[in-house]
């Protein structure tokens, strides 16, 4: 290959994307949209919702953020399908390679990592809790994602695959939303989990596809990605590759067996509102 032809500048994205007011407002806009999330679940739920007047503060704080990540969860899949099915400058260069979309998509991903770390630390706080894992996976993203935008020559064809990790996430708020209302015997929740259990799985397959394509990509990867960069991530993907996903991926599996919230102290799915509610009916004496 002609020496010129390899150093040939890439196509470039348009050029709002390289000013730091215009990043800057992307990533506000995507914070503001999770936040505006988070609050529009609790209205409606507060208004429709039984279940949710009868949850303690704590799980209805957990309720609305399931809100939020199940939203965010659908934008990170299609990001990432479409990074791995339309051929584009992210799959013709796979280490520099980026698009107005996959722009978009970074920045508003920051504003939502944004959102999520100060909703799980403000809820920490509050409620003197911690949870290990979720939160060194938050770490995690928040710092891949806005070393991203730091470090602006990185391509974006692993980012927008990392993005679809977040597939499972749809699933696991309808999984423990239907568990806290009672439906965790019916058929129904039953099915759900046991996509949710799938979408898990994927998501290791979609870890080893990963450490395959930064290995068959090492040098590229070692010359046009900043070190702090690469080491955020490859420790983020190991720790992802050995613990979180297979415990996560144990944990739902044996929710399917065994029902229950393990969110919260391993407490036991309620029974069906509807069945407490008619066994309250039978229990009240006629009135004469």
């Amino acid at each position: 290959m002609d020496p010129d032809q390899q150093t040939s500048p890439l196509p470039r994205p348009s050029a709002e994307y390289f000013q730091w007011d215009y990043r800057l407002r992307l990533i506000g806009l995507g914070f503001g949209f999770y936040v505006a999330t988070f609050l529009l679940s609790h209205l409606l739920s507060l208004a429709l919702s039984c279940t949710y007047n009868s949850l303690p503060a704590k799980e209805k704080v957990f309720w609305n953020i399931a809100a939020s990540r199940a939203a965010f969860g659908i934008q990170s899949t299609v990001a990432g399908l479409r990074a791995l099915t339309e051929d584009s400058e992210l799959t013709r260069d796979r280490v520099r390679g980026q698009e107005d979309w996959s722009w978009f998509n970074v920045l508003t991903a920051t504003g939502f990592f944004v959102f999520e770390n100060v909703a799980l630390h403000t809820s920490n706080v509050v409620f003197w809790s911690f949870d290990l894992p979720l939160a060194t996976h938050h770490f995690f993203a928040l710092s891949g994602y806005a070393g991203a935008v730091v470090w602006d020559s990185l391509g974006h064809f692993l980012p927008m695959v990392t993005l679809l990790l977040e597939m499972s996430t749809p699933f696991t708020c309808i999984s423990w939303m239907l568990l806290k209302a009672g439906w965790a015997r019916t058929l129904f929740w039953r099915a759900n989990q046991w996509v949710m259990i799938h979408m898990f799985h994927c998501r290791m397959v979609l870890t080893y596809y990963m450490w395959w394509v930064t290995l068959t990509n090492w040098g590229e990867i070692s010359t046009h990605v900043a070190l702090p960069q690469r080491l955020l991530f490859f420790s983020g993907l190991g720790l992802l590759t050995v613990i979180i996903n297979p415990i996560w991926t144990h944990r739902k599996t044996m929710q399917l067996l065994n029902p229950v919230d393990w969110n919260f102290g391993n407490k036991p799915a309620p029974l069906n509102g509807a069945a407490e509610d008619r066994s309250k009916i039978l229990a009240k004496p006629h009135a004469s």
